[in-house]
């Protein structure tokens, strides 16, 4: 029991830069408090002590802002950080090491009594304000984005993000072609920065921009290559020299950027 505190408060320092030392954790941290009376409510809620165990979530609730109900599973090493206006249902399923940002939802979809939460794999992070509902899973290491509302499955190692939940892998499609150095000019004369995301959290219109520069530069490759085939055919032929795009003639968009 008390190793499982121990890890408790040791993954506010592991999370949190701002924690400096143990007793202002203990003192001042209203997710690991949330925590700590939700493991004493979900004890009562499993022998039985159902009023007891709703009794003290409801205590928790106003004591912290964290509404968590006693019959919710969660593992080793949850971390709430800021907390306020969390919400996890009764049957949602948290794994270990979990982070939930304020104003995080793991709710339900319907009034069956079955199961109608989430259930969220081990090193799974929820960004603030995300809302999570439904009777499925988030696969390990998935990040939601703040804000996101997420309704379907989630892959491990994904990233979801906006309105509904767009799910998005970290594997990038042309991987051998990240740093290509032509695409890479392209991307500066048109102002535009897709290394300049994190990889944590990719944006699904970057990747689609990145996407079409590919496609543009195979399109030039495949072109200087008909035009060196129809040289060596024809001598006469005059092989026009595609139009330099004037980075000038580009502010606009590094303004817009």
């Amino acid at each position: 029991m008390f190793e499982g505190i121990k890890g408790d408060i040791q993954s506010v320092f592991d999370r949190d830069p701002a924690a400096r030392n143990t007793f202002e954790v203990i003192t001042n941290y209203p997710g690991l408090h949330a925590l700590l009376l939700h493991r004493l409510a979900h004890k009562l809620w499993r022998r039985n002590f159902f009023w007891l165990g709703r009794s003290l979530s409801t205590f928790s609730r106003w004591l912290t802002g964290i509404e968590i109900h006693p019959g919710a599973q969660i593992g080793q090493r949850f971390f709430i950080d800021h907390g306020m206006g969390v919400v996890i249902g009764e049957t949602a399923v948290i794994g270990n090491d979990v982070t939930l940002y304020q104003g995080v939802t793991l709710g339900g979809t319907s009034w069956d009594k079955g199961k109608r939460h989430p259930t969220l794999k081990d090193g799974v992070v929820v960004g603030a304000g995300a809302k999570v509902l439904g009777p499925f899973e988030v696969g390990e290491n998935a990040k939601v984005g703040s804000n996101a509302v997420v309704t379907k499955t989630v892959p491990a190692e994904a990233t979801v993000v906006g309105i509904p939940g767009r799910i998005i892998l970290k594997s990038v499609p042309n991987a051998n072609q990240a740093d290509d150095p032509k695409r890479q000019k392209m991307q500066e004369n048109l102002g535009f920065d897709a290394y300049g995301l994190s990889d944590e959290m990719p944006d699904p219109v970057a990747r689609s921009i990145r996407s079409m520069l590919d496609h543009m530069h195979v399109v030039d490759e495949r072109m200087n290559t008909m035009c060196k085939a129809l040289k060596s055919l024809d001598k006469n032929y005059k092989n026009v020299a595609v139009p330099f795009i004037d980075e000038e003639g580009m502010d606009c968009f590094k303004e817009a950027k």
